[in-house]
């Protein structure tokens, strides 16, 4: 009887642990300008503009991508893996420049705010979420360039995979 109370209480414990490993969210890899893009297989150094990672479940290094745009889409397309943990893409408010937009770091994008439907274009010459940690960057960004400012949850589907079939523009409903 006691080792039957041992063992449900190890495998309670080994529960915890795993949703605590789940719970903990991995700090932003390093800019790796030779870094592989998941969707165009091209290094990230290769581009101008932010670029983003995502980390998934069970997953030691994270997915790259040379654009914002690519990285939001990936969250968005049935066919990518689930589970993510936690997405991080360049603040440009610490960007030295678009050209060198990864060395101002990370900001994870669910508290970023975004610039769309700017004048700017992304590493593959498509409309760019510019995103900021800094409100007051973003406003001065839209001044400068056009567009409006959202959150990530406010980006809308259909601005980043094309037109819905019925027209209607939809929130990404994250």
């Amino acid at each position: 009887m006691i080792s039957r109370a041992i063992l449900v209480l190890a495998v309670l414990a080994l529960g915890a642990c795993d949703q605590e490993k789940k719970a903990e969210v991995p700090p932003p890899a390093p800019y790796d300008a030779q870094a592989t893009a998941h969707f165009c297989g091209m290094t990230l150094g290769e581009h101008a503009g932010p670029k983003g990672q995502i980390w998934i479940d069970d997953q030691s290094k994270p997915y790259w991508f040379t654009s914002v745009h690519d990285t939001i889409a990936f969250t968005l397309l049935p066919e990518e893996p689930k589970g993510i943990r936690v997405i991080y893409v360049n603040d440009m408010a610490k960007a030295p420049s678009w050209d060198q937009a990864a060395l101002g770091g990370w900001i994870d994008a669910a508290k970023a705010v975004f610039v769309i439907d700017s004048d700017v274009k992304g590493g593959m010459g498509t409309p760019e979420e510019v995103p900021f940690s800094d409100q007051s960057a973003a406003e001065a960004f839209a001044r400068q360039h056009g567009g409006r400012i959202v959150t990530f949850s406010e980006i809308p589907k259909d601005h980043i995979l094309g037109e819905p079939i019925d027209g209607a523009s939809t929130g990404t409903g994250r």
